[in-house]
């Protein structure tokens, strides 16, 4: 009966895979592009209030999509990445000038010390944007070169996801990338993503998978 229940429970896995694998194969027989498509990952939720149940992670992925720009709040300037000092949060008092730096960085780090600070000065436009400096990947207490350049490597390896809808989109590979390495952040993200739902896999509708140009390819998960 255990046995029973094991082979199942893996044919089930491997049925997801070979949907994900064949989904992916659909994709690459779309037109050509004259850019390097991203892939995306859309897990869709039912039966999950937002309001009531929180989901914000960091997942470490097997495989690096891309090399992150990273923008630092710092005591003093630091070589090894751009840097905002404390003297220079004035100059960001002005809504374009802070629009445009949001846009322009992938992710933003901090200094223990200065956290305060950013949180008032650009909390209200990095929050909504899920690129707040976080005591999971973003905030250092002790900043050398050493450290920064881990979390640097760190930071281009992993994503962040915050639920603010019923509907989770992010980016889990390229167009130029390995079939098996996409599948493999894939299977990465969506099993983390499991774990934090309240009910598991009942809370998910669906799945999709897509190009940047593409429809979506709809995979079903029972």
């Amino acid at each position: 009966m255990l046995v029973t229940h094991n082979l199942g429970g893996y044919t089930q896995k491997m049925e997801l895979k070979d949907q994900l694998a064949k989904s992916l194969a659909e994709l690459r027989k779309g037109k050509e592009r004259k850019f390097n498509q991203t892939v995306d990952l859309i897990v869709n939720l039912q039966k999950f209030d937002v309001k009531r149940s929180s989901v914000n992670l960091v997942i470490a992925l097997p495989h690096q999509i891309k090399e992150k720009k990273i923008c630092a709040f710092l005591e003093s300037k630091n070589k090894n990445v751009d840097t905002i000092t404390k003297d220079e949060f004035k100059k960001y008092n002005d809504k374009k000038a802070l629009k445009n730096l949001v846009n322009k960085y992938d992710f933003f780090i901090a200094e223990g010390t200065v956290m305060p600070k950013v949180a008032t000065t650009f909390g209200r436009v990095l929050g909504p944007a899920g690129k707040m400096p976080s005591p999971q990947l973003g905030i250092m207490m002790d900043v050398n070169d050493k450290a920064l350049e881990e979390l640097k490597i760190r930071i281009n390896n992993s994503i962040k996801i915050k639920v603010q809808e019923a509907s989770i989109k992010l980016a889990v590979g390229k167009q130029s990338m390995k079939d098996e390495d996409i599948l493999e952040n894939v299977e990465t993200i969506y099993n983390s993503i499991l774990k934090e739902l309240p009910r598991g896999k009942e809370n998910v509708k669906n799945v999709e998978l897509k190009f940047t140009m593409t429809k979506p390819q709809k995979i079903q998960v029972r």
